[in-house]
């Protein structure tokens, strides 16, 4: 995990150095294991699904950007693709699977800005994803 290069994304003001707390990362976690559960409810619609598995990715894409010291600018255009794209350093994902979930952040903006209704099969690769980062951040962030 590249502490440099999340340094270098603060330098250019792309993160914000803050405190670490295992009561907010446990938060984050919970927050993203209850997204989940909801995404897999049958009784909500696709869209709310769809969007409660992305925000599970992004929940812990923060958790893990916690654990390292940091949060991104929110003030910043683009923070959920910076946040995605750490993933990389704070989790050592794979930048392949980085790449699907930015695919998956893009169609949440489509979504929820333009309306495009979401699919059967990219609701279960949303949902997927977001357990196996959540199961990947539980045992990286030596959560239980």
């Amino acid at each position: 995990m590249s502490s440099e290069s999340l340094a270098n994304l603060a330098r250019i003001g792309l993160l914000d150095p803050v405190p670490f707390s295992e009561v907010l990362l446990q938060k984050m976690l919970h927050v993203a294991q209850s997204r989940l559960e909801d995404a897999m409810r049958q009784d909500n619609s696709m869209e709310t699904r769809f969007d409660c598995a992305y925000t599970a990715i992004r929940a812990v894409a923060d958790a893990a950007l916690l654990k390292h010291g940091y949060r991104t600018s929110t003030s910043k255009p683009g923070h959920h693709q910076t946040t995605l794209q750490c993933l990389v350093h704070t989790l050592s994902v794979d930048p392949t699977t980085v790449r699907i979930l930015d695919s998956l952040r893009k169609q949440r903006n489509l979504t929820d800005y333009d309306g495009e209704l979401v699919t059967d099969s990219l609701l279960r690769e949303c949902i997927e994803q977001a357990g196996v980062l959540l199961a990947l951040a539980k045992q990286r962030l030596s959560v239980q």
